[in-house]
């Protein structure tokens, strides 16, 4: 069993080997959700790997979600009944075998106003109800997400306190999965994919991709070199288009806002707004980590040239506020923001229509030159995504490879992950669990910075050692994949400036 833990001599040891002619089976070009992913079902079937990125993990459209883990409801409601049906199992698997520290049951209350019509109100209550089935479906228990109800005002009004109470006649509530953070689920599939063997190789730009051959170029150094492998896998996003031309996307831009908790009330539960005029959509007000409240979110066409960081626009910004204000006590501004966010889904291009129409469903490709792309799809769906184009692979190429195994696979932090969890005996900070799991009294023990349970700035529930941790084994080679990625501190600009001179100390410590 290999370690876990990445950081920049590991890195180094192993882009040397592939610089020297180590072959390997399959490459992997992405370090989202989907590339990570293929590179632990590669690992587990026993192929030898390796996965390159040329920024950092979870550098695009897998850390702008909306932290959540879909049952696949909204998809019920257009007719697509094979992806709904796969995202609540998708979710099941995630919620209770591979990293039930990661995701939880969120409550997700949506307000009985009267500017709530009763067709809407019979679609919400219609939608929950074929919700519990997709649930029971999936054989996920109701102990792990409990099944949908109506509650009434009062009650409303403890799970979000600022919801309007005027006409208030109570509120549906129905529970989904949500991410502690989509990132951290990036870093925890990275991590395991490197314990089961993969190379996990950031600040490496892939180029000249054919069906068995890469150009890799270290961003540190300059230097670059030939890799062949028996299968070249292009798993890049918004981006899978420079790696092989012949992919059309259509990207759509979807736009959060973050809010202070206490703006909102310090709520239990996300409000869920309709979106007015609309039968089939929501806003979402959803409690977060950090003490933060985050709406969204959009779907708006986003053509032109990929930005390495989308931006929100202002007509993004005002939509959210004035749909999520129909159903608060007291209105929001945008004063009352305190960062904000966008990322760019990898829509299949299906030609006309709105974004918010098109199909989530993934597709497998197989370039002129042999490179087999994954294109398409969304977060929940990640692993059977990488099950299917490495099935497809293994077909195509005729890999030695074995049967899947990662949908009873344990990440790094689920309790039963082999990772030795280091007995502690201090009490452990609730926030460190909840992003760590079993192993958050590994992050403390591994240590070597002075102060290491010190908070890295007042009010801020991330301590040192985290930051350190970030360096030492969750591979961050930069200020801002410590910051913006392996922590979610830089979402909020006043806070980010807080501790940067921190991220640079244990940068500096440790590399």
């Amino acid at each position: 069993m290999n370690s876990t833990a990445l950081n920049a001599a590991r890195r180094r040891t192993e882009l040397e080997a592939l610089g020297n002619g180590d072959r390997v089976d399959v490459i992997v070009i992405g370090g989202g959700i989907t590339g990570v992913g293929i590179a632990l079902d590669a690992a587990t079937r026993g192929l030898s790997v390796a996965l390159v990125e040329k920024h950092d993990l979870a550098f695009g459209t897998s850390r702008w979600s909306s932290k959540l883990v879909h049952g696949g409801l909204r998809y019920l409601a257009t007719g697509n009944v094979g992806i709904a049906r796969r995202s609540a199992i998708e979710r099941g698997i995630l919620m209770t075998r591979n990293a039930p520290h990661l995701v939880t049951a969120m409550p997700q209350l949506v307000p009985l106003l009267p500017s709530m019509s009763k067709p809407s109100r019979a679609l919400v209550r219609f939608g929950f109800a074929a919700g519990d089935g997709l649930r029971r479906l999936a054989g996920t228990p109701a102990a792990t997400l409990p099944r949908s109800r109506r509650i009434d005002a009062q009650r409303a009004v403890e799970l979000a306190p600022t919801v309007r109470r005027d006409g208030l006649d109570g509120a549906f509530l129905a529970y989904d999965g949500q991410l502690i953070d989509d990132a951290r689920l990036v870093t925890a599939v990275a991590r395991t994919a490197a314990q089961h063997g993969a190379r996990i190789l950031t600040g490496v730009a892939a180029s000249n991709a054919t069906g068995t051959s890469v150009t890799l170029t270290d961003r540190l150094t300059g230097e670059s070199c030939d890799v062949t492998a028996r299968a070249v896998i292009n798993a890049s996003g918004v981006w899978a288009g420079e790696v092989d031309p012949s992919i059309k996307l259509r990207p759509s831009r979807g736009t959060h806002l973050v809010f202070d908790a206490a703006t909102f009330g310090n709520p239990v539960a996300a409000l869920t707004v309709p979106i007015p005029g609309e039968l089939n959509r929501f806003v979402f007000a959803m409690p977060e980590q950090l003490g933060r409240v985050y709406l969204g979110l959009t779907d708006e066409d986003a053509p032109g040239p990929v930005p390495d960081v989308p931006e929100p626009t202002p007509e993004e910004v005002s939509f959210l506020l004035a749909t999520v204000n129909t159903a608060l006590d007291t209105a929001l501004t945008s004063a009352d923001v305190v960062g904000a966010y966008a990322g760019l889904r990898p829509l299949v291009d299906a030609g006309a229509g709105r974004t918010a129409d098109v199909s989530r469903d993934h597709a497998v490709t197989v370039s002129p030159s042999g490179v087999i792309s994954v294109i398409g799809g969304k977060l929940t769906e990640y692993r059977y995504m990488a099950e299917d184009v490495l099935d497809q692979a293994i077909a195509l190429r005729g890999l030695p490879a074995g049967d899947c195994r990662t949908r009873n696979l344990p990440l790094v932090g689920a309790p039963s992950n082999p990772v030795a969890t280091l007995r502690h005996p201090m009490q452990m900070p609730g926030s460190l669990v909840a992003r760590y799991g079993a192993e958050a009294p590994n992050v403390i023990a591994a240590a070597s910075c002075e102060r290491p349970t010190d908070p890295v700035a007042d009010g801020i529930d991330v301590i040192r050692a985290e930051f350190e941790y970030a360096v030492s084994h969750e591979g961050a080679l930069t200020v801002e994949d410590i910051v913006d990625r392996r922590t979610r501190i830089g979402l909020v600009e006043a806070d980010r400036q807080t501790v940067l001179t921190v991220a640079e100390e244990m940068l500096a410590g440790v590399l």
